[in-house]
């Protein structure tokens, strides 16, 4: 099996649990393969650790929820798997550029990490990695 084809299958993994807990070694349990392994071809393949794939997938889909409900800040900080709104307003500035308050008042949702797709190139399949730059004005 390909390594295009391992990532890809870690991707759809993550995307389909992204609501439950996620490790390294609860993905590699689940598709069988080594941890070690699967953490050497996500990285190959990617530039990117399956850790920060998760974070960034998670922090994204908190900021689409910090602008489209009313849900407060502390609850998206749990679902998003941190233990306290402290944890997830430092990760969420470190990522975004501004506290999930001002992000929230600012009104529009810009993801940052979008979910890894695969495209057919002319060598085979290749990934797309979307992980989108540049900070949101406070």
């Amino acid at each position: 099996m390909n390594s295009n084809t391992v990532v890809k299958k870690v991707v759809d993994y993550i995307e389909t649990h992204m609501n439950e807990d996620l490790s390294l070694d609860i993905i590699a349990n689940a598709l069988n393969y080594s941890k070690f392994y699967i953490a050497r071809i996500f990285m190959e393949e990617t530039k990117c650790t399956v850790y920060k794939y998760i974070q960034g997938r998670r922090l994204t889909l908190a900021a689409q929820k910090l602008v489209e409900t009313e849900q407060p800040i502390v609850e998206i900080a749990y679902e998003a798997h941190y233990a306290s709104q402290q944890a997830f307003s430092l990760a969420f500035k470190q990522l975004y550029g501004c506290t999930p308050n001002i992000y929230r008042k600012n009104g529009m949702f810009y993801p940052k990490q979008l979910k890894i797709s695969m495209f057919r190139s002319l060598k085979g399949y290749s990934f797309l990695y979307y992980f989108a730059g540049g900070r949101l004005a406070a």
